[in-house]
């Protein structure tokens, strides 16, 4: 699957969705960075913008990454409109080719998950590797599948967050797992309906 192929099919996504002036950020990520002191985030796949937008108003410095250019364009034009320009920098990059530059103390990567073909593990090693000593990163993916999720395949395995852990291959002397577990929430989905879902949550610090 060419970077052409990515960014048509997420160029239409996102361009058949509304803007939404206020985007939601995630529940797992308010929840982890709450305890953190503010430093430079990246934020892999950043969708909507709602993650983005409620780092910067933390403090933090935000990097913003999207194989679409729909998404980067109006990330940028929120930031703009939210005042927080100078804390977001929006970026296009299809992770299977390219990848940021730049050291991070948090990286997020929320349901970082496509129908197209991704080499999603070698993206999140690099990742880890952008990360200042002491940093983390921060991978949730879904669980289970809720009702509205495009693939409605009983049989579908979502792979666990030590799973996860051990196809990015990091050294475990130079690396911590400090949460690896299946939380469950009530979600809402993209007309209003709520289901209870299960995200995968894992948490890799680097030591050294």
């Amino acid at each position: 699957m060419s970077t052409e192929d990515a960014l048509e099919f997420w160029d239409g996504v996102y361009a058949a969705r509304p803007v939404a002036t206020e985007p939601r950020p995630n529940a797992r990520l308010t929840e982890t960075v709450m305890g953190l002191p503010p430093g430079d985030v990246l934020d892999l796949g950043c969708g909507g913008g709602g993650d983005a937008l409620w780092l910067a108003r933390q403090g933090w410095r935000v990097t913003a990454v999207d194989v679409s250019a729909v998404a980067i364009d109006r990330l940028t034009e929120l930031a703009l409109a939210h005042g927080l320009g100078e804390r977001i920098r929006a970026e296009r990059h299809d992770l299977g080719a390219s990848f940021p530059d730049g050291r991070f103390d948090l990286v997020s990567a929320h349901y970082l998950q496509t129908p197209l073909a991704l080499d999603r593990s070698a993206a999140l090693h690099a990742a880890a590797l952008a990360l200042r000593p002491g940093g983390r990163l921060l991978v949730v993916d879904h669980g289970s599948t809720a009702p509205w999720s495009w693939v409605q395949d009983p049989d579908v395995r979502h792979p666990s967050p030590l799973e996860v852990a051990e196809g990015i291959g990091l050294d475990p002397a130079s690396w911590t797992v400090e949460r690896a577990d299946a939380p469950r929430r009530t979600a809402t989905g993209p007309d209003g309906s709520t289901a209870e879902v299960t995200d995968h949550v894992l948490i890799i610090r680097r030591t050294a």
